[in-house]
């Protein structure tokens, strides 16, 4: 079986202080957040940036001091830019780290309803926009999936020559809004998708680790972190992004699965050796 790719998603847009006095917002918090995760055994961080105060930006120069940052501590790190940005973003503000030239941006697959009055929008017209932008930098788009129609909208885009195969998923599991994290639904996406696929699993909140466990007896790879959860066990706050890896690996471990290391990933993932322009 190929090793377990850990993707840690460090600070999202939503989740703030409040939640967990952890969750990065500056840059040297963000970096510090992303070294604990990679020395733990994750070989792709997934980044959303904030300002000092905590608000959600994609502001391009906020990403590159936040990943040259990185870089400084992670030099071999893959680094995922977050294309969906926070609730109300137009297109414009979302792709702006993209033009930083990632080995990997994430691509949501479709919209959804985020809870109260919030609805994140991906029309088909936009997804085609946002794919077509990483076919011209040669970024390899994560295919976010909240449900299983999204999965059937990469299809459909697939065969219209817009992603190009082999296609990555992410299976984000347990957002409101979207499909739920039993195994029942886990199977329902995995066996959804076309041979010759990889997949990575989000659980959120407390679907974060039976989930990373299926995707782990599956062949799959698995997302943690503070964007998705901000407790290591019932009622106890993690200490960092770090501590929440660490679980992973332990699990792993014990199911017989190795860690990719970054390269490892890269070779998985079928990405070059590009890295990012800082």
């Amino acid at each position: 079986m190929e090793k377990l790719i850990i993707t840690a998603a460090i600070c999202g847009a939503e989740v703030t202080k409040k939640h967990n006095p952890n969750v990065p917002y500056t840059v040297e918090e963000i970096a510090r957040e992303a070294e604990s995760a990679y020395n733990a055994g994750a070989s792709i961080i997934h980044l959303h940036v904030r300002y000092d105060d905590g608000t959600p930006t994609q502001d391009k120069e906020r990403f590159r001091e936040c990943i040259e940052a990185i870089k400084a501590r992670c030099p071999d790190v893959i680094i995922q830019p977050s294309t969906g940005g926070a609730v109300g973003m137009t297109s414009e503000e979302r792709l702006q780290p993209i033009y930083l030239q990632p080995e990997m941006a994430s691509l949501d697959c479709g919209t959804l309803n985020f809870g109260g009055d919030e609805i994140f929008v991906n029309t088909e017209n936009m997804i085609i926009e946002f794919v077509l932008k990483m076919n011209e930098l040669s970024i390899k788009p994560e295919l976010e999936v909240f449900d299983k129609g999204m999965i059937d909208t990469a299809i459909r885009l697939h065969k219209k020559g817009y992603i190009k195969a082999p296609m990555h998923f992410n299976f984000v599991m347990g957002v409101n809004g979207g499909i739920s994290g039993e195994m029942r639904d886990f199977l329902f996406l995995k066996e959804s998708i076309p041979e010759g696929s990889t997949f990575t699993a989000t659980g959120i909140g407390r679907y974060e680790f039976p989930v990373a466990t299926m995707a782990i007896l599956t062949g799959g790879h698995v997302r943690v972190g503070f964007e998705d959860n901000v407790y290591i066990s019932k009622g106890v706050l993690a200490k960092s992004n770090g501590e929440l890896v660490e679980k992973v690996v332990r699990i792993a471990r014990e199911l017989g699965k190795e860690i990719a290391t970054p390269d490892e990933a890269r070779k998985i993932l079928g990405l070059g050796v590009k890295y990012m322009e800082v």
